[in-house]
């Protein structure tokens, strides 16, 4: 879709209003910021080392390579035939929706993880009333600052930044661990929610991957030093896999070891489960530790082999509210999963409509206006 279409598309359903303030050609500024984060403006998003900086030094995980990937990753879901996809699944009133304060408690694990709920917030018609992470305060600012620089003279985005308490609002979006997440649910029970908890990825082989395969499997498992819900913890192999075929093709991530808070990680957890004797499999990087859970602990990928795949698919559907997505080698193959399914490599790049928890935040926030003004929230 060209690019003036998808502008005028904006106007019609959202009111957005569009400029030529970078190009002679018709623009939003949805779309500038798409190239803002993308890095295709000198010196700003990605290319600003400055904001990089900051960022990491705000949280030692969020190294450059993390942040521009992240912020590259938020930069293809503005991309106008990536947005026109997906708004076009909803049928969104031509008449402004009424107006709802809705609360955005964000998590802090992966540079700009609370992005999506702000721009599905805004997008929607509401003002997005946002608590952001003490870990991810640095990028979520500059992207809603340069959002707000590409909007015409005296438009205003819909952004309120809360610190402490949370009041008045009219929903709640949060996302947390699974304590806070019952910590959410308790005092935002009065309240139109989506609640999010701790969730994990998992991938199954079968025994025909290629190197290829594997090393794109490794950008699952070692992006973001596999701290998203979207990071690959746990593997599922056939009977009889040879565990130094991943080993042989991981080694590029070897530099992992060199990033203090991931080697501190590496190192207790190591120390630990050898005090107690637990059987580990390690080249200096990663820890292979054989376990029935699904989350592995930073620095570690649990593994359990399997003869049976029925009886995998059953015990995986048993256990899908712990699951963010899978990842296979044939994606296109009925797996009978409910959680989502991706090939190798592609687990940290959804699409804006592959919704965190399998829950639609688009149509959420839709329906806002069909609820009464409710009385403020209890602070958060």
């Amino acid at each position: 879709m060209a690019i003036a279409s998808f502008g005028l598309r904006l106007v019609r359903k959202f009111g957005v209003k569009i400029h030529t303030k970078m190009r002679n050609t018709l623009e939003t500024a949805l779309v500038q910021l798409g190239a803002w984060l993308r890095g295709e403006i000198p010196l700003e998003g990605p290319n600003n080392k400055s904001l990089l900086s900051k960022a990491e030094i705000e949280n030692r995980w969020f190294t450059e390579d993390a942040c521009k990937m992240a912020m590259k990753a938020c930069g293809e879901m503005l991309a106008p035939t990536v947005m026109a996809e997906w708004l076009g699944r909803y049928d969104i009133p031509e008449e402004p929706v009424e107006t709802k304060r809705v609360g955005l408690v964000l998590a802090g694990n992966l540079p700009l993880v609370g992005w999506h709920d702000a721009l599905s917030t805004i997008i929607a018609g509401h003002q997005a009333v946002i608590k952001a992470s003490s870990s991810d305060a640095v990028l979520i600012t500059a992207v809603m600052q340069a959002w707000q620089g590409f909007l015409p003279d005296g438009e205003k985005l819909q952004v309120e930044w809360v610190v402490g308490k949370m009041n008045n609002v009219d929903a709640v979006i949060a996302t947390g661990s699974a304590n806070t997440n019952r910590y959410f649910e308790y005092y935002f029970s009065d309240l139109p929610s989506v609640l999010r908890s701790q969730r994990t990825s998992i991938a199954i082989l079968d025994g025909s991957e290629t190197e290829a395969d594997i090393r794109a499997l490794g950008n699952d498992v070692f992006q973001y030093f596999g701290m998203g819900c979207r990071s690959v913890t746990k593997l599922y192999l056939p009977e009889g896999f040879d565990l130094d075929r991943l080993f042989n093709v991981w080694v590029e991530w070897s530099h992992l070891a060199n990033h203090n808070k991931y080697a501190n990680n590496y190192d207790y957890h190591k120390a630990v489960w050898l005090l107690n004797q637990v059987p580990l499999l390690e080249n200096g990087f990663v820890l292979l530790k054989e376990d029935k859970a699904f989350l592995s602990p930073v620095g570690a990928l649990f593994y359990e082999f399997y003869s049976d795949e029925a009886a995998l698919h059953k015990h995986l559907e048993l256990n899908a509210n712990q699951l963010q997505c899978a990842t296979v080698k044939n994606p296109e193959q009925p797996s009978g999963l409910s959680v989502p399914v991706v090939p190798f490599g592609a687990t940290q790049s959804p699409q804006p409509w592959d919704y965190a928890d399998g829950v639609d935040t688009i149509s959420f926030l839709l329906g806002l206006s069909s609820y009464p003004k409710l009385k403020p929230s209890t602070p958060a």
